[in-house]
């Protein structure tokens, strides 16, 4: 989607999420929102009377549930540890095609402080549940214990997050490859002695 196409309120909240992927909230100005997005300067207190702290609000629900939407797809995949490929490559390939400029918008809001805008981090915390719930779900479909399948969930994001930040700094894909080879492994292990590892029958 093109952030110059559709209503201003739809390519402002498109622009700030792209914005908050290469420059962090703090850097996710009124200003550089209107000029990525064309939008004119009279929408954004008619669409935002939040201002500035709604419109980044609303571009981490909007990146989250993107990204959480493809982890879904993703987690259709019959086999788990192909669906958590699957995740690490998208994110691999996010990287090398924005030449390592674009990280992850939601980890852009939960590093800083945003003292004035609490919700902020409370909305990214809520990103981070949502992609661990739908992870864990596919770890419980296929045989490992609830508690398991949250651990692991939450150590997948960890390190997909982790390693996106290393990558930036690093300019180079090596730390995500690195993690996505070792949670390969750990999963492949987790899943192996399983009775069956094919997904399970709820009521």
């Amino acid at each position: 989607m093109s952030p110059r196409k559709g209503g201003s309120r739809d390519r402002m909240v498109l622009s700030a999420a792209v914005l908050l992927r290469e420059y962090g909230a703090s850097a996710t100005s009124i200003d550089r929102v209107l000029g990525h997005s064309g939008a004119p300067r009279g929408s954004v207190y008619y669409h935002f009377p939040g201002g500035r702290a709604q419109l980044i609000d609303e571009a981490v629900t909007f990146a989250g549930d993107f990204i959480g939407s493809l982890i879904e797809n993703m987690t259709q995949a019959h086999d788990p540890v192909e669906a958590i490929d699957a995740f690490f490559s998208m994110w691999r390939e996010q990287l090398v095609d924005s030449e390592f400029r674009a990280g992850c918008p939601i980890v852009a809001v939960a590093v800083e402080s945003n003292d004035e805008a609490p919700q902020l981090a409370r909305s990214a915390a809520a990103v981070f549940g949502r992609w661990q719930e739908a992870l864990a779900a596919k770890f419980v479909r296929h045989g490992l214990p609830e508690e398991r399948s949250k651990r692991l969930a939450a150590f997948v994001v960890a390190a997909v997050e982790g390693a996106v930040i290393m990558c930036r700094a690093e300019q180079s894909a090596a730390p995500l490859e690195a993690a996505a080879a070792e949670i390969h492994d750990l999963l492949t292990y987790a899943l192996r002695d399983l009775p069956d590892t094919g997904p399970t029958q709820r009521p």
